[in-house]
Order: structure tokens, then sequence, then C-alpha cells
């Protein structure tokens, strides 16, 4: 195998948990163990080319593509025009915590993009959301003065499930990486939480070795994610949960 990468880099792996909990119109819960990548875009090169089991922009057991994420510019350029247009500098680097693609396949529900300025400190923090219609939406909030936790609230402004409303709204919680990690978010309609949704994570290396060690627990950890989003709407269909109707799509959402 080649080389893996220096101990110094930021890219990482984070093992763990993701749960949701509805608590009305009913009550319906699940839990299962995934595991998400951290990847810095400035040492994306380096990664594809000491690590055997990862690719960028290219097919490989694993790997991370441009496509999957933003709205077609190059993901830089993207997160420039995001930050310019929420009022925030931010120039230092840019890392997302995301699923990658398994054997070619990935569908991300959430992919988080943490913004550091140049001094190495989180500024930023982009909330980009996808849905089963090849949608996505980024919400982009001001990371704060304290840096062991982000808080952040704002409208919901795209369509995400046929079972949750749009006329609702989001609370985010975010512990930035470190050894750990967690992500939660709470959606609330008419001033009551109806939704919390979260992954908690224990950072590993990133090598070929741990790429490996995921493969054999998730061997199919993409398709997974996508076939709970499916069983789990069939049971909320059974249990009488209305439906809301697809609504259009919308791109970027400013922090509050």
């Amino acid at each position: 195998m080649k080389a893996t990468p220096s101990p110094a880099a930021t890219s990482a792996l984070y093992e763990g948990w993701v749960m949701h909990r509805r608590v009305t119109p009913r009550h319906h819960r699940f839990k299962y163990r995934v595991f998400a990548m951290l990847l810095d875009l400035d040492e994306l090169p380096a990664l594809d080319r000491k690590l055997s089991l990862f690719a960028y922009n290219r097919g490989g057991l694993f790997s991370f593509q441009d496509r999957d994420h933003g709205d077609g510019q190059p993901l830089k350029t993207w997160l420039d025009g995001l930050l310019a247009q929420a009022g925030i500098e931010a120039k230092g680097r840019r890392r997302v915590l995301c699923y990658p693609r398994i054997l070619g396949y990935v569908f991300n529900p959430l992919s988080v993009w943490f913004c550091d300025d140049e001094q190495g400190g989180l500024k930023a923090v982009i909330y980009e959301v996808h849905n089963t219609y090849e949608e996505r939406h980024a919400y982009v909030l001001p990371a704060g003065e304290d840096e062991k936790l982000v808080r952040h609230g704002c409208p919901k402004q795209f369509y995400v499930s046929p079972f949750l409303s749009r006329d609702c709204r989001y609370q985010f919680r975010i512990r930035p990486p470190g050894d750990d990690i967690a992500v939660t978010i709470q959606e609330d309609e008419a001033g009551r939480p109806i939704l919390n949704a979260s992954f908690a994570g224990a950072r590993k290396t990133l090598s070929d070795g741990a790429l490996f060690r995921m493969l054999l627990r998730y061997p199919l950890m993409t398709l997974k994610v996508v076939a709970a989003i499916h069983f789990e709407a069939v049971r909320l269909m059974l249990k009488g949960v209305r439906r809301h109707p697809h609504a259009p799509k919308s791109v970027y959402s400013p922090a509050e």
C-alpha cells in the first residue's frame, strides 16, 4: 500500500451514531452506526496520491467528487460566494464533514462545511442539505465566539421530506471537529420541537488501514442510508403521518 498522509493532516474519519427522533404527531425513532469523513479541500490531491483506497474526482473504493456538492462551480469559488453573501470573511482552510462515495455511490442528507480564518479560527459553518430530488440548499451561519459549541437558528427554506412541513424553524447545534464531533438539528413547528436529528462520532486517523476497517464494518453504508430513508418513510405512512407536496428548490439561506 502507499504511504499514509502526515499525522499533521487535518482530514480524518469519524465513526459513530446517527439518531432521528420524531415527537409529533406520532412518536418515531431510529438509530444506526455510520462513519463520515472530514476532508480538508487543500489536502484532497495529496490524499489521492498517498492513499490506495481513496480517490479524488475519479473512481475508487472510497472517493470524494466535487460534483456531489455545491452548484457546479469550483468548490472554493462556491464557498467564497456563499460567505460573501452572508457578509462573513473566512479565508483559511475549508473542511467538509460528509459521507464518501463507496464503490461510486453516495447520498449525503447533510454535509457540514467548516470555514476558518487565516489564523485557523472557525469563522463560519455551512449546512448543505440534500434531498432525494437531487436538490441542495445551503444554510450559512457565523461561528460566534464559543469555539466549543456553535448554536444557530433559522427558518426552514428547503423541502426535505414529504412528512415535514416547510413552515418550520431549525435549531442547529454543533461541537466542531476535535477528538470527537457532534452535530444536532432540532426542527420546530409553531414553537414546539417536532424532530431531532444528530450525528456523534469519535475521530480516527485517515489511513488505508482505517478505510479497510470501515469497509469491513460498513460495506454497504451509502446504500444503507438511502434504504433507511425509504424504510422509515413506509413506517411513517403506516402510522398515518400527513404528507406534504414537493416544493421548488432554493439554493442559499443567510444566517440570522
